[in-house]
């Protein structure tokens, strides 16, 4: 998942049920003759900015052998639809500079750089892990 890695059995356990239990998340599945080919993990959020809800889209994948195929595009759109629904005023995700295939995908579907104001540069997402 997120930087390569396969997730631990431990999540593999408790991301159902956890994702479940969280207030606010909610998983778009994109499934083609009843297959799941891809998923969209979206978390809600809070604009303080725009004082309106907002939506993370904290995991995005396609199964490797149907990228290139319209899954992607079609689950932003699912997750715009979504959003717009659910009131909320913007989309945030994640993506690591390297991985240009989701960038190009993002960037055509509208997304592009966290910037409030130009002279103050870009955003930059930081964490600090706590287990």
């Amino acid at each position: 998942m997120g930087g390569g890695e396969p997730l631990s059995d431990k999540a593999r356990a408790n991301l159902a049920s956890g994702l479940a239990a969280t207030p606010g998340a909610f998983s778009l599945i994109a499934r083609v003759d009843g297959q799941a080919l891809g998923l969209a993990n979206c978390i809600m959020g809070y604009s303080t900015f725009a004082a309106a809800p907002l939506v993370n889209i904290h995991d995005m994948a396609v199964l490797p052998g149907h990228r290139g195929k319209g899954i992607g595009r079609a689950l932003m759109a699912a997750v715009e639809a979504e959003a717009l629904k659910r009131g909320a005023c913007k989309i945030t995700l994640e993506v690591l500079t390297g991985n240009e295939t989701a960038r190009g995908l993002y960037a055509a579907c509208g997304y592009g750089d966290y910037v409030l104001d130009p002279e103050a540069g870009h955003a930059v997402f930081w964490q600090k892990r706590l287990t």
